[in-house]
């Protein structure tokens, strides 16, 4: 592994701990955690319609853009249970960017914006 992916996986590693902490002191159920944590994951389903489609509803659910706006949402609001689950949601995709696994192309689901997955 390049230094610098091994660094840019390292900052994956730090957003997730870093929201691992947050969701621990936020004091909402860990079984909502472990319900939750691989919910992302429902969206690969969507390749049953082709690569296009699943490439699509996959990278939708594993891009920060709308979890990071829930996080916000959910302080502004004072809603411990939309924090809760945004805070699930980064760490999963943080977990996921560190073990090496990127937003999908249309081209198949182990081409990623990240390289090959297995490579």
């Amino acid at each position: 592994m390049k230094p610098v992916d091994l660094a840019v996986r390292l900052e994956w590693v730090a957003v997730a701990v870093a929201a691992l902490f947050f969701y621990a002191i936020s004091g909402v159920s860990w079984w909502l955690f472990a319900l939750l944590i691989l919910a992302p994951d429902l969206s690969m389903l969507a390749y049953l319609a082709g690569p296009r489609v699943g490439a699509f509803a996959y990278n939708a659910f594993h891009i920060l853009i709308v979890p990071v706006l829930l996080v916000l949402a959910g302080n502004v609001f004072g809603s411990a249970m939309a924090t809760a689950i945004a805070l699930i949601w980064i760490i999963h995709i943080a977990v996921d960017r560190a073990l090496g696994y990127g937003l999908k192309l249309s081209s198949g689901f182990q081409d990623t914006h990240l390289g090959r997955i297995g490579r």
